[in-house]
């Protein structure tokens, strides 16, 4: 015969199931606030993503694989600009090949003890000049005011293709001739150095001195 249910278990299952027990443990579960900070996150991740790969895109597009014009078979000028890599062969390649009867090369301060003149070539007149001020600003410069004195229409500037577009921007504020662009090969170790320098550079260029 079964054992009749005792007024105590009876008392126990009846406050276990009294309401406002219920609503008071019910009240002290945590609100689920864990999925609205993982979609934010996903979203702030997502954004950041596409923010590098804009970056990055245009990196390649302004500094690694810039897009220039073929060069011309002639120009009354070859212009060897100052700066890294080997830019004197890459000149001297294109003076031999007859691109034109006159060749200048800029050679800053810093680079007054680590670089001579170019050697003489046959019909070609050799021009070595120290830009004021000793930047591209300054290399600009010159080729207007040497333009302007010699009546040049055309021009090919030496230089890497990090400092390519840049060059031709400076270049076109002083001189209104035709600008072509040879590029030289940059070592990669100077890659890490010139990307965030040619960034910084071109922003001034663009913003603070929009002249000659």
């Amino acid at each position: 015969m079964a054992r009749p249910l005792s007024f105590t278990t009876m008392r126990r299952t009846t406050r276990s199931l009294d309401p406002g027990n219920v609503r008071a443990r019910w009240n002290d579960v945590p609100v689920m606030e864990q999925p609205v900070t993982t979609t934010w996150r996903r979203k702030l991740a997502v954004v950041v993503v596409l923010v590098l790969v804009v970056f990055g895109v245009a990196t390649v597009r302004l500094f690694v694989l810039p897009d220039l014009n073929p060069l011309p078979a002639h120009a009354d000028a070859i212009i060897e600009l100052a700066g890294p890599g080997n830019r004197d062969a890459t000149t001297m390649a294109l003076v031999r090949s007859g691109r034109a009867p006159v060749v200048a090369q800029s050679t800053v301060p810093v680079e007054a003890g680590t670089h001579r003149c170019l050697p003489a070539v046959e019909g070609v007149e050799v021009l070595c000049f120290n830009p004021d001020p000793g930047t591209t600003r300054g290399e600009a410069r010159y080729i207007g005011e040497m333009a302007a004195q010699r009546h040049w229409q055309s021009v090919i500037i030496v230089t890497t293709p990090d400092h390519a577009l840049r060059a031709q921007l400076r270049i076109s504020r002083c001189f209104p001739g035709t600008i072509s662009v040879a590029t030289s090969p940059l070592p990669w170790w100077d890659w890490f150095r010139q990307i965030p320098y040619q960034w910084a550079a071109s922003a001034k260029a663009l913003v603070f001195q929009t002249d000659c």
